[in-house]
């Protein structure tokens, strides 16, 4: 009997195997790596991921989760292995006074649609709702209320997790302590998660958003740097945006509670900042359309079809201090030209300490930045695509250099001697929980952390 032959006998009711379950399953957003499983499970409740679970541990069967989708070089496939579609598990089971309890496979959107009746928010929010609350878990999850509240996961009170030999546990900061710092952003190297309580916030009914434009970087990131230190803002990011010639300008997102009365709890903002007040766009928006505002620019990307090509994306956490020259120079690369007529780069600060979950690399300083290089590549071209690969690859290199790491969900080729640089003194620590919890090392393998 085949592997194949001794899935369906066993898991008949709930494993999928048509082509059309594979191939969606065999690729991701990324759309640079395609590799298939043998099926699909579509589990209908905790009790099929266990199943699943202590089954392909002992046979070293390949499992991956598959959630929103969203992973850029193969992450969430599992070639020649289960992929467990989650999406079966999406339910919002309860909204409380201050905490929600959600399955894994329910997108941020349906969180929102749950809490929001009741006042309330994560609070911190990924800028797109449709990934999913475990994808984005095992990821960390940054946003633009990040520099204030730290990561998504920083928000989860207790999980419910299945590990590779199949074990159903819950845990939390005071139960299963190791197993919970070992999930939220862990990759997915050592359970599934199935279900999360989520800490909830208040959320304003109204936000203001300034967009404001400045064509020196210095002062754009001097702007940026008080406002994330002082907390004056709910929501703070920021663009490279192209100018007409060869250099580049720059957008700062900021966003503040409102009311009809106007903003509240501003300050100064934005009177004291360096930006050109002849070009500031100011907008007034509910909380539930400012939060899904990528929804709209995703229906005309699918439209035009650009949301199915190649997307060789690059997230790379950067030291303060590295952040002028690094940014200028990386942006002039002829590699990276290709950012000013079908990319979008993001520049942000985050806190440092703000951002807790142990297993988050960070470069050291009192504040990091993101710079997000999110390009889209020819749907005909797949050399053009492996070339934009190989530049990311570069300007890794060229960014660990300076002190830099990876926001690990990248189209970024890694080695587990790559990896293991990365983690640098958590690598112990994440071979232990590995080895606890996966020791088949069935889990998530395609990020390729190990041999």
């Amino acid at each position: 009997m085949t592997v194949l032959d001794s899935l369906v006998s066993r898991f008949d009711d709930v494993l999928v195997t048509d082509p059309t379950a594979l191939a969606e399953a065999a690729t991701d957003f990324g759309h640079l790596v395609v590799r298939p499983p043998l099926g699909v499970l579509r589990p209908r409740c905790t009790a099929d991921v266990v199943e699943a679970l202590a089954y392909a541990g002992p046979r070293r069967i390949p499992v991956a989760v598959h959630g929103g989708g969203h992973s850029l070089y193969g992450q969430g496939q599992a070639p020649g292995g289960i992929v467990i579609d989650m999406n079966t598990m999406n339910t919002v089971v309860a909204v409380e006074q201050d905490r929600a309890v959600v399955e894994a496979g329910a997108s941020w959107r349906d969180v929102l649609a749950a809490t929001l009746p009741y006042g309330l928010t994560p609070p911190v929010l990924t800028d797109y709702l449709g990934a999913s609350v475990g994808g984005v878990l095992c990821a960390g999850g940054l946003g633009g209320g990040s520099h204030r509240h730290g990561l998504v996961a920083d928000s989860v009170l207790e999980l419910e997790v299945v590990t590779g030999t199949g074990e159903h546990l819950t845990c939390s900061p005071r139960r299963h302590r190791r197993l919970f710092h070992a999930v939220l952003a862990g990759l997915g190297q050592c359970a599934v998660i199935v279900r999360t309580t989520l800490r909830l916030v208040p959320a304003p009914e109204l936000v203001r958003r300034h967009c404001l434009y400045y064509t020196d970087l210095d002062s754009y990131l001097a702007d940026q740097r008080r406002l994330a230190l002082h907390g004056q803002v709910l929501h703070l990011e920021g663009q490279a945006r192209p100018s007409g010639g060869p250099d580049w300008r720059y957008m700062m997102e900021a966003v503040v509670p409102h009311t009809e009365a106007g903003p509240t709890d501003a300050g100064d903002f934005p009177d004291s900042l360096r930006h050109d007040r002849d070009a500031q766009e100011i907008t007034d928006l509910t909380y539930a359309e400012f939060t899904d505002r990528v929804a709209r620019e995703e229906a005309m990307l699918r439209v035009t079809g650009e949301w199915s090509r190649p997307h060789p994306w690059l997230n790379l956490l950067l030291p303060e201090q590295t952040v002028p020259a690094f940014v200028r120079r990386l942006l002039a690369d002829d590699d990276f030209r290709d950012l000013r007529t079908n990319g979008l780069v993001l520049l942000y600060p985050l806190v440092a300490d703000r951002l807790r979950a142990p297993l988050l690399r960070k470069p050291p300083g009192q504040l990091l930045y993101l710079f997000a290089l999110l390009r889209t590549a020819p749907a005909d071209n797949p050399r053009k695509a492996a070339q934009m690969v190989a530049a990311n690859r570069r300007a890794y290199q060229q960014a660990r250099t300076v002190g830099a790491v990876a926001y690990p969900i990248n189209a970024l080729p890694m080695t587990p001697d790559d990896w293991q640089a990365h983690y640098g003194p958590l690598w112990d620590s994440l071979v232990r929980a590995k080895s606890l919890h996966d020791p088949h090392g069935i889990l998530t393998t395609g990020h390729g952390l190990w041999t």
